[in-house]
């Protein structure tokens, strides 16, 4: 097994797990940062198990490489997540908290303030989250 398929294998276990200890209240904003410094962590790992004379150009690359494979499975255990939770959340519960104003700014513009929650809303935000997180991994890693 290549280097960067195997970390990038280990590190999308632990962004699963960090993903799921994100549920828990306020420990999200720790998970948040963790995954990001998880993402040199795999491309660090990748680097290091290339076998000796190592080139720096090629560490890059095999970083990189694992750090985006391990983003997109912890981008899509994310997505399902997010869905789930958007599913499952009253869509009333999460309009009432959003300024009157803002619902009528929306409504003006076109746009039903419905979109915003839902399954779609899960699928869309969880979908934006992992495309960012792409972006991150590729430049860390």
């Amino acid at each position: 097994m290549s280097p960067w398929l195997k970390a990038g294998l280990i590190g999308g276990l632990i962004l699963v797990v960090l993903n799921i200890l994100g549920l828990i209240p306020c420990v999200g904003a720790i998970t948040c940062g963790l995954g990001i410094l998880a993402y040199a962590g795999i491309g660090a790992l990748a680097a290091y198990w290339l076998p000796p004379v190592r080139e720096a150009g090629q560490g890059a690359g095999q970083g990189a490489l694992a750090a985006i494979l391990a983003a997109v499975i912890g981008g899509i255990v994310n997505t399902v997540v997010a869905t789930i939770q958007m599913s499952l959340t009253d869509k009333a519960a999460i309009l009432s908290q959003i300024p009157p104003d803002a619902l009528r700014q929306l409504q003006e513009a076109g746009l039903d303030p419905g979109m915003f929650v839902g399954p779609g809303a899960g699928v869309m935000f969880g979908g934006m989250c992992c495309i960012g997180g792409l972006i991150i991994a590729a430049l860390l890693g």
